[in-house]
């Protein structure tokens, strides 16, 4: 098997003593020394169950690589768990965390010179920090996503992540007793996996598969199922194919593959993230990928499944009757779909979903045909309007309503939020608005389930909004906007919005508008000062210092 030509190693040349002393040292043969050189990259650790079993998936996944000809090398790289970290500082960290997967990912293989990569993944961040890496790198490569975590139980009915955190919001309204919420806590997640409704982690799973850069099944194949440690030979062998072809991701993520990705997270209900990441995903490929391009997709794509959080089922279920590949063909079929993008089984889109089994309807409720869609057009929905002139990500399933106007509560960061709402100060009819916590002013633009769970949880999930200049979780559901762009920190009129104001929010011309006058925002204009940065050493202080908009996907390598 040849190298990749696009490594820069040179094996068996006499130039390179201590390379080779090195690769001896770690037990490679004469053999090994020709063989392809594969990193094997896992975000597995210990405290996360999105990723406690990826270090397993690794090994196997090397075992099959060095039968299949090839020589692979694990390696390790940082996640941070959504799960844990939400509603705490720790939550500033989430979004970051993808920047620096990419970046320690092209580190390594860059500076080993490997002739591909495979990334084994778990977690939201996970998923886009690894194919921000392959684009960078464009050696080839595969995606390999652990899988979801099965449901848990409580008194007859299916318990997730989003059960945790609403369950919360239940207590302090005082429809269960502690006892209760401690049995829904415990209950809720039963073991390894990722988080399993059509949250971030499944939303960017499915999607990627859809794309072309994880192979058939991945990402519905749930994390304990049989199959998952089985996928480690198709991969060995996708990659040795990969290498014969020398076929990399910026042959297979093009503008079209995008598309298809889109369409796909816009049909199955997805998480609003998938706008951050594939606007950087775009960036690292050098393709023109734009807000406008996700509305226009989501126009055309209609809302089939009926999965967490806005709806009833979990990933399991779409397993269950078929699998992604499954609701991919179905898209395809009716058109939804691009066809001749090439994937990394060296197959067009079209030829690795010929043999797949048709979607049936009759007997299921989880995925609905096209004439009976829960909603005409996508979920995801870009907002403009003088508070979010760059624009704004809403995530509309149609259970909401597509209309709402009310008075501010305004709070400057999400603990000032979830304390007012906990103590009442929120109610039917208002806006809750929650800024300074962005991309720079959080700094790393935290997720807002907690906040979101607490009014879900209080009763007032179809009588109160919620807009933010933060992100929202792919658990999140209810009338929010997110993303709004420009940010408080950067003098975005979120941030001189006042209690009492009244802001309207329209899904059906897709506005967002302040109502107050041009000279009140001119006279609060004035009267504004930056707030200092809220770190001054530090990661946190660097991502502050060199990220993008939300608008153009929280990039860190663009300025």
């Amino acid at each position: 098997m040849a190298l990749n030509k696009h490594s820069s190693r040179l094996t068996q040349d006499e130039s390179q003593p201590a390379s080779q002393a090195m690769l001896y040292a770690v037990g490679f043969s004469d053999d090994d020394m020709n063989k392809p050189q594969i990193g094997i990259a896992s975000t597995g650790y210990d405290g996360n169950p999105c990723n406690m079993h990826l270090n397993t998936l690794a090994a196997e996944i090397k075992k099959e690589a060095n039968k299949a000809g090839q020589v692979g090398l694990v390696f390790n790289t940082i996640g941070v768990s959504d799960g844990i970290s939400m509603g705490t500082s720790g939550m500033n960290y989430s979004l970051a965390s993808r920047d620096i997967i990419a970046d320690s990912m092209e580190t390594v293989v860059n500076a080993q010179s490997y002739d591909g990569l495979i990334g084994v993944v778990g977690c939201d961040k996970n998923m886009p920090g690894a194919i921000i890496a392959m684009l960078r790198l464009n050696r080839p490569s595969i995606m390999v996503y652990g899988g979801s975590i099965a449901s848990g139980k409580y008194k007859g009915r299916k318990l997730n992540i989003v059960s945790a955190f609403e369950a919360l919001g239940q207590k302090v309204a005082g429809e269960i007793d502690e006892k209760e919420y401690r049995e829904i806590i415990k209950a809720s997640i039963p073991g390894a996996g990722a988080c399993g409704g059509m949250y971030t982690a499944n939303t960017m799973a499915s999607s990627i598969e859809c794309m072309g850069m994880a192979l058939p099944y991945n990402s519905s194949i749930p994390a304990e199922n049989p199959n998952k440690l089985s996928e480690s030979e198709r991969t060995a062998a996708a990659m040795k194919n990969l290498l014969e072809l020398d076929l990399k991701p910026k042959d297979i993520v093009t503008k079209k593959s995008i598309e298809n990705a889109i369409a796909l997270v816009n049909a199955l209900g997805g998480s609003t993230n998938a706008v951050l990441h594939y606007l950087a995903i775009a960036y690292a490929a050098d393709i023109e990928f734009t807000l406008e391009d996700f509305q226009r997709v989501s126009d055309k794509t209609p809302l089939i499944a009926d999965l967490k959080p806005s709806g009833k089922y979990l990933m399991e279920d779409v397993h269950g009757v078929g699998g992604t590949p499954a609701i991919m063909k179905y898209l395809l079929e009716n058109g939804y779909l691009h066809g001749d993008c090439m994937t990394i089984t060296g197959k067009t889109l079209a030829e690795n979903l010929a043999d797949v089994e048709a979607m049936e309807f009759e007997d299921q409720d989880v995925i609905f045909p096209t004439d009976k869609a829960l909603k005409s057009s996508g979920n995801l929905q870009i907002l403009y309007g003088n508070l979010a002139e760059q624009g704004a990500v809403a995530k509309i399933s149609g259970n909401e309503g597509l209309v709402f106007e009310g008075k501010a509560v305004v709070y400057d960061g999400e603990q000032a939020a979830n304390t007012g709402i906990s103590n009442g100060e929120v109610e039917r009819g208002d806006v809750v608005v929650i800024r300074y916590v962005g991309p720079k002013g959080g700094p790393g633009m935290p997720e807002m389930l907690k906040p979101t769970s607490l009014i879900m949880g209080a009763g007032l999930g179809k009588s109160v909004a919620l807009i933010t200049d933060g992100r929202f979780s792919g658990g999140t559901h209810g009338f929010v906007v997110g993303h709004i762009t420009p940010e408080a920190q950067e003098g975005g009129l979120i941030g001189l919005v006042e209690t009492g104001d009244t802001i309207a929010i329209s899904a059906e011309d897709n506005s967002i508008t302040l109502k107050v006058s041009e000279e009140e925002i001119a006279n609060r204009k004035s009267n504004w000062v930056q707030p200092a940065l809220k770190h001054n050493k530090g990661i946190l202080f660097k991502y502050a210092r060199s990220v993008a908009s939300a608008s153009e996907g929280c990039v860190t390598d663009k300025y």
